[in-house]
């Protein structure tokens, strides 16, 4: 009975072959887009080819026909930009098309089971080939955007590199001369009013332009790691930022018990805390009538340092999140978009590790280092 069945069917679909086509081109959906347009009528003839040939061959040879056929369609489906997702409808109205027209046999479905499954073999199989295919093509073109992406970036960073350390440094002469004289001043008349302003504000100059040179990792050379006290560093930090504190009416609240050490270059971490905490302040000022900035500093497993600077500031939107220590991304009007992406340089380049967390009423800097003394 079942060989008989075979040869009815495929006497049928021989038969039936060029109304299940023609059916079949009739509901697919197609874009006038479409640069393969004219191929569409081909592909499914030879989709069809292989649904002839089911009894006559092996899954095995059916594979390679299916998936030669398959990576044809797949390489078109990806030059042309056209949701997959009309390909794969497309080609399951094909198997629709077929299954409507096996009702003319006037046979019971169940002897037509093992021809069905055979179908559904070769149609599953065509899927797979074809759109496997095509998602990898695909993530290969991403994948190649994305290389792109990466190297102008890099680029980009490399020339600002070399603007900076070209023309910087002439900010940096004048800016040195000033500060001698501002000292003399001090040394001159101590009482003169607004000279710890001035002192002040071209520290905060000086900072940065810190910032820039740090990119072209110049600012490196005659630079040598030291061990330097954490707590002192803090308290310092906050002697520089102090009149920033008073003028916002920020309330300081430090955490720090233990004595904590770190080998590295000082002046790069006291940059990072500078920049964290003044851009706290910066945010403060314009949101809360009660600021507050929290600096919890302690020893995790006896390894690393965990220093954690948090405000009571907005929520940064998830989105900013996973970008806020990318280069040039800020919120800021005048903004450059390099404090944040300094500071991680400056962390990660020290082997530690700083990461972000917002939340209502919270938003908290952390910062891990490790204790070992790491010269590499």
């Amino acid at each position: 009975m079942l060989p008989i069945t075979h040869n009815l069917l495929l006497s049928f679909l021989e038969t039936e072959k060029s109304n299940l086509i023609a059916e079949w081109n009739e509901n697919i959906i197609v874009s006038i887009d479409d640069p393969y347009i004219d191929k569409i009528n081909k592909n499914a003839e030879g989709m069809y080819d292989i649904i002839l040939s089911i009894f006559s061959k092996s899954n095995e040879e059916l594979d390679v026909h299916i998936q030669r056929i398959a990576f044809i369609v797949g390489k078109e489906r990806v030059h042309s930009e056209i949701n997959i997702g009309d390909f794969v409808y497309n080609v399951n109205s094909g198997r629709s098309v077929i299954y409507k027209h096996l009702y003319k046999l006037n046979s019971e479905w169940e002897e037509l089971q093992a021809a069905i499954n055979k179908i559904n073999y070769c149609f599953d199989t065509f899927l797979y080939y074809a759109v496997s295919y095509y998602n990898e093509q695909k993530n290969k073109v991403i994948e190649e955007k994305n290389q792109f992406i990466d190297s102008t970036h890099k680029d980009r960073l490399t020339l600002l590199g070399q603007m900076t350390s070209s023309f910087i440094h002439e900010f940096r002469n004048p800016l040195t001369s000033i500060q001698g004289f501002i000292q003399l001043l001090k040394s001159d008349h101590p009482d003169m009013k607004y000279l710890e302003i001035i002192s002040s504000e071209l520290e905060q100059l000086n900072f940065r332009i810190s910032q820039f040179l740090l990119l072209s990792k110049k600012e490196l050379i005659g630079k040598e790691k030291s061990l330097f006290s954490l707590n002192v560093m803090i308290d310092e930090v906050l002697n520089f930022l102090y009149p920033s504190i008073l003028d916002t009416n920020v309330r300081i609240i430090k955490d720090i018990k233990d004595e904590m050490e770190l080998y590295g270059y000082a002046d790069e971490i006291r940059q990072v805390l500078i920049n964290i905490i003044f851009n706290a302040i910066d945010v403060l000022s314009q949101y809360r009538d009660d600021p507050k900035i929290e600096i919890k500093g302690f020893f995790v497993n006896d390894t690393h340092i965990k220093l954690e600077i948090a405000n009571n500031g907005p929520v940064i939107p998830d989105n900013l999140l996973k970008t806020i220590f990318e280069p040039f991304v800020t919120t800021k009007t005048l903004g450059t978009g390099l404090g944040l992406f300094v500071c991680r340089e400056i962390i990660e380049k020290h082997k530690g590790i700083l990461a972000c967390s917002s939340e209502e009423e919270k938003t908290s800097f952390i910062i891990l280092l490790p204790q070992t003394r790491n010269e590499n």
